[in-house]
């Protein structure tokens, strides 16, 4: 009777073993199922699971790349639209230094020339104070604050640092974020480097009758002018060209996003087809199990006498 007893204890216990197991490997399926993902945990699969940390860190780093990139292009398309406003604010101011060099312009016609040429400069000053994504001055390098100040004395002195800093976009590359205030607003000229906001004012004053022959002052001028001017259109092409390779290194980030998302979801995702049928099967051979338990705990020898 002893042998009868722990045969039927044996059985049941391992029924419940297998049905258990049965049972578990079901959900485990159907937790893939509802989170896409295979791997609840390290030890489910080691090789799998180093593979998907390195490409989700990868993600994570490309992410970040790719908000400096964007943002880089946002403060360079700012810059180029700042460059292009100072092009045509010199552009205007040569035009007047033209208008300037007659000799037959009467004292009031030079006086509102000269007004005019102060506004541009007040103008000018207020673009190199533009601000980029950061709040930070486009032209005042890394500096928080403003890129240019007026002086007690009416002179506009560059109050930014000396490098416009760079941001790092991964894989051993970097940008320039912009130009400092120098690099664009002071250039190289036949008399020696020149300042724009120093050439406007000084031009203003000599139009006004600050030199003994206004008109030639303005002609003299125009050298000036024209050097400041291909200044800015040197910065203007640096910044096309830089905006352009972001652009590059935007689409190349979103194209390794979609390659690392595809390679994550091979790696540790759910084959939804295979994971169902396995599933649909598990649950099959379970149902017929507990059938099968529940006919066999029935049977009884003493049915048999």
């Amino acid at each position: 009777m002893s042998l009868v007893t722990n045969s039927t204890l044996a059985f049941h216990a391992r029924s419940r073993l297998q049905m258990g197991g049965l049972r578990e490997r079901a959900e485990a399926l159907q937790g893939q199922l509802s989170s896409g993902k295979r791997l609840a945990r390290s030890s489910d699969d080691p090789v799998a699971a180093s593979r998907l940390r390195t490409l989700q860190r990868a993600e994570r780093l490309g992410g970040i790349d790719s908000a400096n990139a964007a943002r880089a292009s946002q403060d360079l398309t700012a810059t180029g639209d700042a460059l292009e406003s100072i092009a045509g604010d010199l552009i205007r101011a040569r035009e007047l230094a033209v208008f300037a060099a007659s000799d037959t312009l009467s004292d009031n016609q030079r006086e509102a020339i000269a007004t005019e040429i102060d506004s541009l400069r007040l103008r000018i000053f207020d673009t190199a104070n533009a601000t980029g994504s950061s709040g930070n001055a486009l032209f005042g390098g890394e500096g928080s604050g403003a890129a240019y100040e007026i002086t007690a004395g009416g002179a506009i002195a560059y109050i930014g640092t000396a490098s416009a800093g760079s941001l790092d976009l991964g894989q051993g590359q970097s940008v320039e974020r912009g130009f400092t205030g120098p690099e664009v607003f002071t250039y190289p000229s036949a008399g020696g480097p020149g300042d724009i906001f120093n050439e406007l004012a000084t031009l203003a004053a000599a139009i006004r009758g600050g030199a003994a022959d206004p008109a030639a002052a303005a002609r003299d001028a125009m050298g000036g002018l024209d050097d400041a001017l291909d200044t800015v259109t040197r910065a203007q092409t640096i910044t096309g060209s830089r905006v352009a390779w972001l652009d590059v290194v935007q689409d190349r980030e979103v194209d390794q996003s979609f390659t690392r998302t595809q390679q994550m979801a091979d790696t540790g995702g759910v084959e939804f087809a295979s994971t169902i049928a396995e599933l649909q099967q598990l649950l099959t051979v379970l149902e017929a199990s507990q059938a099968g338990f529940a006919r066999l705990s029935n049977l009884s020898l003493f049915d048999k006498i």
